[in-house]
């Protein structure tokens, strides 16, 4: 096909969005920018321009608001159990299982990836670091393992399937054009796998330096932790802890594994994703919150409720646009590349919509060898250097928008997309850059980031080229 300066210059700022990633630096100015340009250029009017620029984040906004609402709720919940102190006590029995340093790295591992599933990580860390690690290093486990347990599993593992709350997969469904339930179980697949081979080779790294209860630098460790270790508050005070919080301490695990459970057996019985996944799926696990959320609030508040649960609410939509507001004009740009969405916000009829990224892909087809194994790499690549940014989710709409592209009857677009969303939150997630939300995990445990980065490294670069190679045999 031939193809228009518009294409160029969509392409042009699909390489810059990239090379700003790659220097750390922010993408929202670029992808403003170029949303503006490329619809002034391709609609030959400056108002054009002012118009469209105004409908991508709208079209982006539409498209999203329902992760940010899950995000929400969320959230406000984990506030909520805060306040009858449930989140400390749903947490305590675990601590009693952590008998040496090599059963406390696994304990972590999976208590950081079943509450990093419900409430994502960035929440949930702050949880698991100040409650699940002193008690890890007390029993021989080092500050620094502690922290690649937590990282690998939460900011990794969890995070890359976002398989619960579906951010991740509905993003990269959204712009690869595919249904969010393909795209969400390929990923839980690959993240298991790469999760699974990073945990296991970072255990073997690092297990040399698991160290004996009796050690005295578990001790000093401890010392380093300011106001994380909470040991010297009595966690089995029954005068102090609230009957409302030993309530809900087991009733929402028990409602939020009830939701897991179903969830699944929806899937098992119908022999595909069942009707709770997707949008469906987010609403099942957001209205159960927000609910959990209603019951907790009144606990706690009794006549102030009304004003404890707006507080929550309100907290929950500020931490949610935090961390995904930068995402909507980012998305913006890349849906303005989609067929899809693209005549929305052009404001053009529907046999007029371009296909920007679209056709420059299959514009440079022809100059490629048609190879799985080379479109697989490239988009792991691809999401990799988006995850750059620190961010992990900002590069999901480029490798979605490229994973439909790439797509050329070799592969499936949903295999595609599921690898490059390993690729950019594994990588820009919080498990090997520095700029990320590792900063706090490092903060938490104690540790320098960059020791946190090196030691993640190798296992996490090891779990994604098997897990992409798997991919191709897999799917």
């Amino acid at each position: 096909m031939e193809l228009t300066i518009s294409h160029w210059l969509y392409g042009f700022f699909t390489f810059l969005i990239i090379l700003t990633m790659i220097f750390r630096k922010g993408v929202v100015l670029p992808t403003l920018l170029g949303t503006f340009l490329v619809a002034w250029v391709f609609k030959g009017s400056v108002i054009g321009g002012f118009t469209a620029i105004f409908n991508a984040n709208l079209v982006a906004a539409k498209e999203l608001f329902n992760i940010f609402l899950i995000i929400t709720f969320m959230v406000a919940l984990l506030h909520s159990l805060k306040d009858l102190d449930a989140d400390r006590r749903m947490i305590q029995p675990i601590q009693r299982v952590m008998v040496n340093g090599h059963l406390a790295f696994f304990v972590l591992v999976g208590v950081t990836y079943v509450i990093s599933l419900f409430f994502w990580p960035t929440p949930a860390v702050p949880l698991i670091c100040a409650l699940l690690v002193p008690a890890a290093i007390r029993a021989g486990l080092p500050a620094a393992v502690a922290a690649v347990a937590v990282a690998l599993a939460g900011q990794g593992m969890a995070l890359s399937s976002d398989y619960v709350i579906q951010v991740a997969p509905g993003l990269s469904a959204a712009s690869a054009g595919v249904e969010t339930a393909a795209v969400l179980e390929k990923g839980l697949v690959l993240s298991v796998i790469t999760g699974v081979i990073a945990i296991s080779v970072a255990y073997f790294f690092n297990r040399r330096h698991i160290r004996s209860q009796n050690d005295p630098r578990n001790d000093d460790e401890l010392s380093k932790m300011r106001g994380i270790d909470n040991q010297d508050q009595p966690l089995n005070d029954k005068q102090n802890v609230p009957l409302w919080g030993k309530f809900f301490a087991v009733v929402v695990p028990l409602s939020m594994l009830g939701v897991m459970i179903y969830m699944v057996s929806t899937k098992l019985t119908s022999g595909r994703m069942g009707g709770f996944e997707g949008g469906d799926g987010a609403a099942f696990i957001g209205g159960v919150a927000v609910v959990l959320l209603l019951l907790s609030t009144v606990a706690f508040g009794k006549h102030r409720a009304l004003d404890y649960i707006s507080e929550h609410i309100t907290n929950g939509f500020v931490f949610a646009f935090k961390a995904m507001g930068p995402v909507i004009p980012i998305a913006g740009f890349f849906f303005l590349g989609s067929a899809d969405f693209a005549g929305s916000i052009l404001s053009v009829e529907a046999d007029k919509t371009p296909g920007l990224l679209f056709d420059l892909v299959q514009s440079l087809q022809a100059y490629l060898p048609e190879s799985s194994v080379l479109a697989a790499f490239s988009i792991l690549i691809i999401g990799m250097v988006t995850g750059l940014d620190g961010s992990g989710f900002s590069g999901l709409p480029l490798t979605g928008a490229l994973s439909g592209a790439l797509a050329d009857g070799t592969i499936d677009p949903s295999v595609l997309a599921a690898i490059g969303q390993m690729g950019s939150i594994w990588t820009g997630g919080g498990t090997i850059i520095a700029w990320s939300s590792l900063v706090a995990i490092a903060g938490f445990c104690g540790v320098p980031v960059m020791e946190l980065v090196r030691k993640n490294f190798l296992p996490v670069m090891s779990g994604l080229f098997i897990s992409t190679v798997l991919a191709l045999f897999i799917f």
